[in-house]
């Protein structure tokens, strides 16, 4: 962090600043007089427009007001559903490669995370239904999954969806969806159209939970504002946790997120075409190195190349960046799974992009190996 000139490919957030018109929007709320106390799951008025949110892009139908908890940050929501649904002792199910945060919430909660790695197929990611089922325990609560992956860009399917689902409601499981990069989505015919969220296929009596943020989609991550979706029940609890926690979300920002949600997709639309451009670019400068593959992300705004040899990811990531001041994330922070890869960070400006690229590809043939 105190080199300089350092390229910076190892944070997960975009380089673009939050847009000019939510940065007024929260100014004017300031204005008006959005300094006061909120209610603990949130202002109505954001809590309405995420609800209709959902029902415009996934097709989906929430009562805002007994649903949806807004949060301090899509991390303060994965904390409060895990914290509603494990008791000290309790199991919970992981699939990894992912952001370490959830297996750390885990284990803050006295309870024990068992990872399952994805398995890695004709270069797609798949999940193991049959480690899944061999983890179980009598102590099994939960299963955690991020789709759109961080680290991998992986898109779960709509059958994995369902079989995700099935699994948790054969042996009556919590399903956590953790879907902050929701709106990162290069799957589909026309950009801006949402990854498919687990909440199409669960009822509104399942055991699901899903955790989201404005930081990825709106270029808000120094702002920490999230929410979570869940089942009533949840919904009550995790609304009680906040008042514990932080009593609620920032009132000038909650107010500024309802004009991210009402005039935001252009932004997002021009935001999309240059990272799925970034994305492409990394990719045919990844494939072109000896010794990497590269599975095709389908959404967030990272790759994650496998190194053929490399048996300590750290080791490599420290020697790069000290000798050719290119950041980018051992893939051993993930979890299993992740070891013999690095993650990168491609929303990032072309003019970061392109000499990291020369960088890596020359610290590979004459540095490493």
């Amino acid at each position: 962090m105190k080199m300089d000139g350092v390229l910076k490919l190892y944070f997960g957030e975009s380089n673009l600043p939050t847009p000019a018109y939510i940065k007024e929007a929260a100014a004017t709320a300031l204005q008006d007089g959005y300094t006061y106390y909120t209610e603990n799951a949130g202002l109505p008025g954001l809590r309405q427009d995420l609800a209709e949110h959902y029902r415009r892009l996934q097709g989906v139908t929430l009562d805002p007001l007994s649903e949806i908890v807004v949060t301090a940050s899509g991390v303060q929501a994965l904390n409060v559903a895990i914290r509603c649904v494990l008791n000290p002792g309790d199991e919970a199910l992981l699939l990894t490669p992912a952001w370490p945060n959830g297996a750390a919430i885990v284990r803050m909660d006295n309870a024990v995370p068992v990872e399952i790695p994805l398995l890695l197929r004709r270069g797609l990611y798949r999940i193991d239904f049959d480690a899944l089922r061999a983890a179980l325990t009598p102590r099994t609560r939960l299963l955690v999954y991020t789709s759109p992956s961080n680290p991998l860009g992986w898109v779960s399917t709509e059958d994995e969806q369902i079989g995700l689902l099935e699994f948790a409601r054969r042996h009556d499981l919590w399903l956590l969806a953790d879907e902050v990069y929701d709106r990162l989505y290069y799957g589909a015919a026309d950009l801006g159209t949402p990854a498919p969220s687990i909440l199409r296929q669960a009822t509104r009596g399942d055991a699901v939970m899903v955790t989201q943020s404005f930081s990825k989609t709106y270029c808000m991550t120094g702002w920490r504002l999230g929410w979570l979706v869940a089942r009533r029940d949840v919904a009550e609890r995790a609304t009680q946790l906040n008042e514990f926690i932080i009593s609620h979300a920032t009132s000038f920002i909650q107010r500024a997120a309802q004009t991210a949600l009402a005039h935001g997709e252009d932004e997002l639309r021009r935001m999309l075409v240059r990272l799925k451009e970034n994305r492409d670019f990394c990719l045919a400068a990844l494939r072109q190195m000896p010794g990497v593959t590269v599975p095709s992300p389908d959404g967030a705004f990272y790759v994650f190349p496998r190194i053929e040899g490399l048996k300590d990811s750290f080791a490599f990531c420290l020697k790069l960046l000290q000798e050719t001041k290119v950041g980018i994330a051992p893939g051993v922070a993930f979890g299993t799974g992740g070891e013999g890869s690095v993650r990168i960070c491609y929303a990032a400006e072309r003019s970061i992009l392109e000499p990291a690229m020369e960088r890596l590809a020359r610290f590979l043939s004459t540095s490493w190996g």
